[in-house]
């Protein structure tokens, strides 16, 4: 993966925002030194690049564009075209990817085995477009930035307890460095590169894209000025890499102008997009806060004419994990991976909270009259979940991960298997069902994987792409 970095990365197309007929873009650069980019041509003028950051070694800029919504299109940089399938109206195809990286030394592996499944999703935009890329959470794995100072060199186990602020700067500008060489390694890959220039990306986050279990770890480790450091560092490039923004300038589909949250959401004719934050506002007890809640709660209570994609950055929907977490508790080797287990919805700390969620997907899928169909990736497996609702609608959990992090053993997907056979109901008369994907015999595969949704003629289907199996059959939703 370690390779002299392009002195030009980008460009890197950003979804801003999908208004009735126009769809609203930035496209990233990173550059050496101080000299802008060449302009983005598109059919209606010239987009220069205006500064976004800037970092010791290298320049972020963003231009903005717009273009149709109804038809494809293409835009112009650096005397090449770049064609963009933007036809939002009809049928379309979507692909969902998550944890692109691993937790330790992910930027030393090989760069054709790394990025096999990004091949494998270039070739497949190649034979039949896709209109967007969702980023599911864990765009970077961030584990390693605190690792060369020595306020955070042992982070979350030991940090000072009273650094004085000229450390914390000095810890601030370490972090920020080393979150800029993460980013600008993974944008540089050559399977990356080619398709984030064609297909425009939408992505939320999840803990690796701050530190393994960030909100689940103990408020000590994250409400210490360390912790608060790297939050606002990680927050910082989050939203200059992923979302091509900074403060006070988030783009219009987020529903918080102000940033206490970063939850956000589109519509475009027959289905609407939602993608709450579950890291900003995560405590141990509690998976969303109040601005997650409100955001939440107001698209339930607009509603929605078609199908709603939640997009939610651990599954929604899963196996009942009591029985591991006690053993956890019991276990002291087992004690470190408590975090993970706290992670998810289905944690006993959230149950409640977990009930809460589920009652109001319920309520959105029976006031729309549609099935509503949660995509997710964090476990580094692909599964799949059903949960039934009266009149014969029925919420779709796909999980798809990871497109970079390489699978667990097959024992533990086998184990994850059987633990789902125990069944969950947290609301009465709503049994959870893990289920196999498509032409699959377990209930977990362990394979690389990302995920295709289609819409054909206002139905629509999922396609898994495993690395070892192939597609899988479509699965009607």
């Amino acid at each position: 993966m370690i390779a002299a970095r392009p002195s030009l990365i980008g460009p890197i197309l950003i979804l801003d925002d999908i208004g009735g007929s126009t769809l609203s873009f930035s496209t990233l650069f990173i550059a050496d030194g101080e000299g802008a980019p060449p302009s983005v041509e598109t059919h209606s003028g010239v987009h220069d690049a205006k500064v976004l950051a800037q970092f010791d070694r290298a320049t972020v800029w963003r231009a903005r564009f717009d273009l149709p919504a109804d038809r494809p299109s293409e835009y112009r940089w650096n005397g090449e075209t770049y064609p963009v399938a933007g036809d939002l109206r009809d049928d379309l195809r979507i692909a969902f990817v998550s944890c692109n990286g691993e937790e330790i030394g992910d930027m030393e592996r090989e760069g054709s085995e790394r990025n096999a499944m990004w091949a494998r999703l270039c070739q497949a935009h190649r034979e039949d477009p896709f209109a967007m890329l969702l980023h599911g959470g864990d765009q970077v794995y961030a584990d390693e930035v605190t690792q060369g100072h020595p306020l955070s060199e042992d982070w979350p186990s030991q940090f000072p307890d009273d650094p004085s602020q000229a450390d914390l700067a000095d810890l601030r500008h370490h972090l920020r460095e080393r979150f800029f060489d993460r980013y600008a390694a993974l944008y540089a890959a050559p399977e990356f590169a080619w398709i984030a220039a064609r297909v425009p990306s939408l992505m939320q986050w999840d803990d690796h894209d701050i530190c393994d279990g960030w909100g689940s770890l103990r408020r000590w480790q994250t409400h210490s000025t360390v912790g608060q450091t790297l939050f606002a560092v990680a927050r910082e490039c989050f939203l200059i890499f992923q979302q091509a923004a900074v403060e006070g300038d988030l783009p219009a589909r987020f529903r918080d102008p102000a940033g206490r949250h970063l939850g956000w959401g589109v519509r475009a004719r027959g289905f609407r997009i939602l993608a709450p934050d579950l890291r900003s506002e995560r405590t141990r007890r509690s998976v969303m806060g109040t601005g997650g809640w409100s955001m939440m709660e107001a698209e339930a209570a607009t509603g929605a004419s078609g199908r709603t994609l939640l997009m939610s950055s651990v599954p929604l929907l899963g196996p009942r994990l009591s029985i591991l977490e006690a053993l956890m508790v019991v276990i002291p080797r087992m004690q470190k991976y408590e975090d993970d287990l706290r992670d998810q919805w289905q944690s006993r700390a959230h149950r409640a909270e977990w009930a809460r969620m589920l009652r109001l997907v319920r309520d959105m899928a029976r006031a729309d009259g549609q099935n509503l169909t949660v995509v997710s990736g964090e476990i580094h497996l692909a599964t799949r979940a059903v949960m039934g609702l009266a009149e014969g609608l029925r919420i779709d959990q796909l999980v798809a991960s990871g497109i970079a992090h390489r699978a667990p053993p097959v024992a533990w997907a086998r184990f994850l298997g059987s633990l789902a056979q125990l069944g969950e109901a947290p609301l009465p008369r709503h049994r959870v069902r893990i289920l196999p994907l498509p032409g699959q015999r377990g209930r977990y595969v362990a394979q690389r994987n990302y995920l295709v949704l289609e819409r054909r003629s206002d139905t629509w289907r999922a396609t898994w792409n495993l690395e070892n199996s192939g597609l899988t059959p479509p699965l009607s939703l």
